[in-house]
C-alpha cells in the first residue's frame, strides 16, 4: 500500500540550494556595480570550494522509493517557473523605471539571469519533460520559451535520447571538437533534427507537419508571448535584455552538453546498428554540492540508462562502469570555454576510455569525425 502521508523536507533540502541565487540577482538589481560579481563567484568559485569542502557522493538511494516519498524533491522544480518569470520579467520593469544602474551594468545583470535561467531553469524543465505529467511537460515548455530555446523538448526526448554517442546526435561532442565549433553546429541543425523528429512522428499517424498537434505551433506561440511581454513592460530596450538572458542561457545549456558526452561513442556493429546505451556512454560527476544545485543531473549516466528515473533516485556507478569527471559541472563548463586546457584535461581521459571499454577498436578515426565506421 502507498504511504500517502506528508513526508518531511529534510532529505529533499540540499536540492532546494538553487534558491540561493535569487537574493544575488536581487543585490545585482539595487545595488549594481560590484554586486553584480557576487552571482558568477557563487556559481562557479562558491560551488567548486563548497564541492571540495562536501567531497563527493557515492551512496546510491533505493531506486524503488515510492513517489509519495519524493514531493518535496518534485516540489522545487514546480515552484521554479513563477520564480523565474518573476525574476526575468521584474527585472526588466525594475531597470525600465528607474535609471540607477548604466547600459552596461543591465547587461550584466541579465546576463547573470540568464545564467541562472540557463543552469537552474533549464535543467529543472529538462526534468520536468521527462515526466508522463501533461502539467509537468507544460511548466518544461514555459520554462525553455522563457529562454527561447523551446526545440529543445523534441530534440531532447525524440533525438539525443534515441542517437546519443553516435553521429546522428550533434549533441554529442566530437574528440578534439572545440566547444565554438560545436555550439556553431547545434545550433545549426538541432532545430531541424527537432523539426523532423516531430514531423516524422506526425507522418507515422497519418498527419502532415502543419498538423495542429506539431508542438511547434505551442513552441512559436509561447516564445512569441515570452517576448511581446518582455516589449510591453520594457519595450525594445527591454527585448533586447531579454534576449541577452536568454542567449546567455543557452550558453550554459551547450556548455553543459559538451561536456557530457564529450569523446564518447556507442560501437558500430554494421548496418547503421550501434551498441544500447550504457553507464560508460556518459561523463560523470560525483561531486555532492554541484549536484545539489544541477538536481543530479552529473549523475548523467544512470539518467540515460533509465530516462524515466526521477532525479532524486538517479544512480551513481563506479570508474569501471561510468567515466568521472575531474570536477563539478561549474568547473568543468569553465574549462570547456579554454580549448587547450580542456584537451588537455580531457582528451588524455577519452583515450583511456577508449583502452578500457574498447580494447578490440584500432582506428578511432571514423568515430573522431562521427562517421559511421565501415563494417
Amino acid at each position: 500500500m502507498s504511504d500517502t502521508s506528508l513526508t518531511p523536507p529534510g532529505p529533499a533540502l540540499p536540492f532546494w540550494l538553487s534558491l540561493t541565487l535569487l537574493p544575488l540577482v536581487a543585490a545585482g538589481l539595487i545595488w549594481g556595480g560590484w554586486a553584480l560579481v557576487a552571482l558568477p563567484v557563487y556559481g562557479w568559485v562558491g560551488i567548486t570550494l563548497l564541492d571540495a569542502l562536501a567531497g563527493r557522493e557515492r551512496a546510491n538511494p533505493d531506486p524503488a522509493t515510492l513517489p509519495d516519498r519524493l514531493r518535496w524533491h518534485r516540489l522545487v522544480t514546480r515552484i521554479w517557473l513563477p520564480l523565474q518569470l518573476v525574476t526575468i520579467f521584474g527585472s526588466i520593469w525594475a531597470v525600465g523605471a528607474t535609471t540607477h544602474l548604466a547600459m552596461w551594468e543591465e547587461v550584466a545583470l541579465f546576463a547573470g539571469i540568464g545564467v541562472v535561467s540557463g543552469a537552474i531553469g533549464i535543467t529543472y524543465a529538462h526534468e520536468l519533460v521527462h515526466e508522463s505529467s501533461r502539467g509537468a511537460r507544460w511548466l518544461g515548455d514555459l520554462l525553455m520559451a522563457s529562454v527561447l530555446y523551446s526545440h529543445f523538448r523534441s530534440e531532447h526526448l525524440l533525438v539525443h535520447h534515441r542517437h546519443v554517442a553516435t553521429p546522428a546526435d550533434a549533441v554529442t561532442a566530437r574528440r578534439g571538437e572545440g566547444f565554438g565549433p560545436y555550439l556553431a553546429r547545434v545550433l545549426v541543425h538541432c532545430p531541424r533534427s527537432a523539426f523532423a523528429a516531430e514531423a516524422a512522428l506526425l507522418a507515422r499517424r497519418g498527419r502532415g507537419w502543419w498538423h495542429a498537434s506539431n508542438p511547434f505551433w505551442r513552441y512559436g506561440a509561447l516564445q512569441a508571448g515570452m517576448l511581446a511581454l518582455a516589449f510591453g513592460l520594457g519595450g525594445a530596450a527591454g527585448v533586447g535584455l531579454f534576449v541577452v538572458q536568454a542567449a546567455m542561457a543557452v550558453l550554459q545549456l551547450e556548455l553543459t552538453n559538451y561536456i557530457e558526452h564529450y569523446g564518447l561513442t556507442r560501437e558500430h556493429l554494421g548496418g547503421g546498428r550501434y551498441e544500447p546505451v550504457r553507464p560508460h556512454h556518459s561523463w560523470n560527476a560525483e561531486h555532492r554540492v554541484s549536484n545539489w544545485l544541477l538536481i543530479n543531473l552529473q549523475r548523467h549516466a544512470d539518467h540515460h540508462t533509465r530516462p524515466d528515473r526521477p532525479f532524486a533516485l538517479l544512480q551513481t556507478y563506479p570508474e569501471a562502469e561510468a567515466p568521472q569527471l575531474p570536477f563539478g559541472y561549474p568547473v568543468m563548463t569553465a574549462m570547456a570555454l579554454v580549448p587547450p586546457l580542456w584537451r588537455w584535461v580531457m582528451d588524455p581521459r577519452v583515450a583511456a576510455w577508449r583502452r578500457r571499454h574498447y580494447p578490440h577498436i584500432s582506428d578511432w578515426s571514423a568515430y573522431d569525425r562521427m562517421a559511421a565506421p565501415a563494417g
